[in-house]
């Protein structure tokens, strides 16, 4: 159980922006974005929503926790697939409502459920006024379908 509360934010734009208390922005939704980079070469792995607990979590253990809005769910990164990530560094943006975390993946050193080590292995560009996705070129670090089956 966490025990960190999170104070609401300030109305004065000036205390919120360049103030030192951290008083995340949630949306309607009782979220705020979290940007995940890898610590040491900056890759982009991951985009996710944090509610307050687990934002707290993450505070407090040092292991990143995310909201799951498609399963409603608390999630703790890596709990399955052993990929945790280890949070170096956490900043928020100028008015609070998103968090950047740099952080070391330990495991595969892979975040996306694909196996890949970056969720964002697709490309999108335009071919004859469409939208399509090409891949990088990355390849996935494990077996995605074995690490995430569902026991029968």
């Amino acid at each position: 159980m966490t025990t960190l509360q999170f104070s609401e934010p300030s109305s004065d734009k000036r205390r919120l922006e360049e103030g030192g208390d951290f008083t995340p922005r949630f949306d309607a939704g009782g979220l705020v974005t979290a940007v995940v980079t890898d610590v040491d070469d900056g890759m982009l792995l991951m985009v996710a929503h944090m509610n307050a607990q687990a934002l707290a979590l993450t505070l407090e253990t040092g292991i990143a926790h995310y909201w799951s809005r498609s399963r409603n769910a608390l999630w703790k990164k890596g709990e399955t697939s052993g990929n945790f990530q280890h949070v170096v560094e956490i900043r928020t943006d100028c008015d609070q409502d998103a968090v950047w975390l740099r952080v070391k993946v330990t495991g595969h050193d892979a975040t996306c459920h694909t196996g890949r080590r970056s969720c964002f292995y697709r490309t999108v560009v335009l071919v004859d006024g469409k939208g399509t996705l090409a891949g990088d070129g990355s390849e996935p670090l494990f077996d995605a379908q074995e690490t995430y089956r569902t026991p029968r």
